[in-house]
């Protein structure tokens, strides 16, 4: 398969990026840095881009996927998180730049892949369950994910060869728990507790042992409606 992946420096990107490419498969990653692990498959091509930089996505978009002549999957797995406060507490610019990587990127990447006019079986966009928990504190976070759903959902309608699908991927230890994990513990924010009681144990898994779950989701997924929010954790 041809398959591009987003946010392949680190975390769950890179760990999806390694999974294919030791399955033989053609990966194409997009992240600001590089990996060096994943630059010693033959079947790795990177391109080092701020997917902010909405312009400058799409002038190298057609030069990068030049090789192929269609793409099998496409994973929007490229996020950020905000810091965990209150709503009322937090900017406007904050919620911009958590929405500029989290919804618009996407929107931008989905629309430069379609004007290359090459065919896209399936479109996979990582969210997560704070799209629909509506756990306090996670604000820009849980609204740019909910929007990330809806981006799905309508392009599932206008793309009706594609099957869209966003998931989300469970507890994974990746930066961002690091960071979670860090804060100080406050009857503020209880998903904060559930998160950090759950890391270092099997409820919580590293991005390489969660990878192949992922990737056996996202193909299970194939059998849900296009353009829907699937948890992987109540898949059947």
């Amino acid at each position: 398969m041809n398959i591009l992946i987003t946010g392949t420096s680190t975390g769950i990107g890179a760990a999806l990026a390694q999974h294919y490419l030791q399955l033989g498969h053609q990966v194409f990653g997009i992240s600001r840095k590089k990996n060096i692990t994943l630059a010693e498959y033959g079947a790795y091509s990177h391109q080092k881009l701020d997917l902010t930089r909405f312009s400058r996505v799409r002038k190298r978009f057609s030069s990068f996927l030049s090789p192929v002549e269609k793409l099998d999957l496409v994973i929007l797995n490229a996020g950020i998180l905000n810091e965990i406060k209150d709503l009322k507490d937090t900017s406007i610019e904050e919620i911009e730049e958590v929405m500029d990587i989290n919804v618009w990127a996407n929107k931008n990447l989905i629309d430069a892949l379609y004007k290359l006019k090459k065919p896209v079986t399936q479109v996979a966009a990582i969210s997560s369950g704070a799209a629909v928990s509506g756990s306090r504190g996670w604000n820009a976070y849980s609204i740019s994910k909910a929007a990330l759903n809806m981006i799905v959902s309508l392009y599932s309608k206008e793309h009706t060869n594609t099957h869209f699908i966003a998931l989300a991927p469970g507890l994974i230890d990746t930066n961002m728990q690091e960071y979670i994990c860090n804060l100080p513990d406050s009857d503020k924010y209880p998903a904060v507790r559930i998160l950090k009681e759950a890391r270092g144990t099997d409820k919580m898994p590293t991005p390489i042992e969660a990878a192949p779950l992922i990737a056996n989701a996202i193909e299970q997924s194939k059998a849900y409606e296009s353009g829907s929010f699937v948890d992987i954790r109540k898949m059947e």
